[in-house]
């Protein structure tokens, strides 16, 4: 096999954000390519965390940096001249962008911004990929998935941050990028994202492991609310392949990518049902009559028919095989004598030959 036909050995990528959850998965993914990776963020936003667990420093360039602080991101991107940019540094949860709204918009606007310049002054780079978030759709609790074309919005401050940050990378686009004709640049929109190593706030699947390493039962807010829950390497496959493409056809790839799981979404309930059943471990009770915390949305889908008939990307695995994944990548955390590094780039070969066998062009 010869993932994303060999594109990324011996390549240069600068990576932001590498320190988070996604983060690290992609720097791990991209060394096991044969990349030349620099990752510059702000140190782990959580303890444990896959960052230090999988020795990601050790495997890559690493350079602690703030993506607000302009002068030494700027310095970092020139140092190491990369051809690929994945910018995935954010704030990244809901319910923080409540307690911490001044932030979680600078960091993901203004940061961003900061980001696209530095690109645009760094004039080795042909693509740059920025992760913004199914957030950052207008959502008014439809059934069916959202398309790129839908509206933008946002009733918290993190989607509207999400939102903005998608307005200002298409005027990045519009005002420089196309004009110039050096770098293809795109977002990417992804579901909810669950894997191993994964320890942020607020998020059902840590909440989850950390109930089990307490010995107690999960306590759910919303059990009926349904999202587009899907594998990290699932999006991660579409980044890459999506940043292959840029290169190749700036033109033609520039633009909103949306990348949604196999099963399109289910409820809380069923996720955290799936997960006690196939890993025997843990509990939850419905606290749903006792919730009154900030407004979380009921109902949210995403659309990657896009994906599927311009890139010929589609997810590649169900939701069981999703949780299956997830669970025995937390094994390392949960008194397993395991290596974290090794288990996960186990997982990255075990999905490529899934994805191989159902033949998915980037694993060819």
């Amino acid at each position: 096999m010869s993932p994303f036909s060999d594109f990324y050995k011996g390549r240069k990528v600068f990576l932001t954000g590498h320190t988070g959850f996604k983060g690290a998965w992609l720097a791990l993914w991209l060394h096991s390519l044969g990349a030349e990776v620099t990752g510059y963020s702000l140190v782990p936003p959580s303890e444990p965390n896959l960052f230090e667990a999988a020795d990601v420093a050790g495997r890559i360039h690493h350079v602690t940096g703030d993506i607000l602080d302009v002068e030494a991101l700027n310095r970092a991107m020139a140092e190491s001249r990369p051809e690929v940019v994945f910018h995935l540094a954010a704030q990244s949860l809901v319910l923080a962008s409540y307690e911490r709204p001044m932030e979680t918009l600078q960091t993901n606007v203004l940061g961003s911004a900061n980001v696209l310049e530095a690109v645009r002054r760094t004039d080795s780079v042909r693509a740059v990929v920025s992760v913004t978030s199914d957030k950052c759709y207008d959502n008014r609790e439809q059934p069916w998935g959202y398309r790129e074309s839908d509206p933008l919005g946002g009733r918290d401050p993190y989607s509207a941050s999400k939102g903005a940050m998608e307005i200002l990378c298409d005027s990045w686009n519009r005002s420089f990028f196309i004009p110039e004709g050096r770098v293809g640049a795109a977002t990417a929109r992804a579901g909810n994202v669950i894997g191993g190593g994964d320890f942020g706030a607020h998020r059902l699947v840590p909440d989850y492991v950390r109930a089990v390493r307490g010995g107690k039962p999960l306590e759910i807010r919303m059990p009926h609310a349904v999202r587009p829950w899907q594998h990290v390497l699932e999006p991660l496959s579409g980044y890459l392949w999506l940043a292959v493409q840029l290169v190749e056809d700036p033109a033609g790839f520039t633009g909103a990518w949306n990348f949604a799981p196999l099963d399109n979404a289910c409820s809380v309930e069923t996720l955290v049902e799936t997960i006690h059943c196939l890993s025997g471990m843990g509990s939850w009770k419905d606290m749903s009559d006792e919730h009154r915390g900030p407004h979380e949305a009921a109902m949210l889908k995403l659309c990657s028919d896009k994906a599927a008939l311009l890139l010929q990307w589609k997810a590649v695995l169900e939701l069981e095989r999703t949780v299956d994944m997830t669970m025995r990548g937390y094994g390392p955390f949960l008194g397993r004598a395991l290596d974290a590094g090794e288990v996960c780039l186990g997982q990255i070969d075990e999905y490529t030959a899934i994805a191989a066998r159902k033949g998915r062009p980037w694993a060819l």
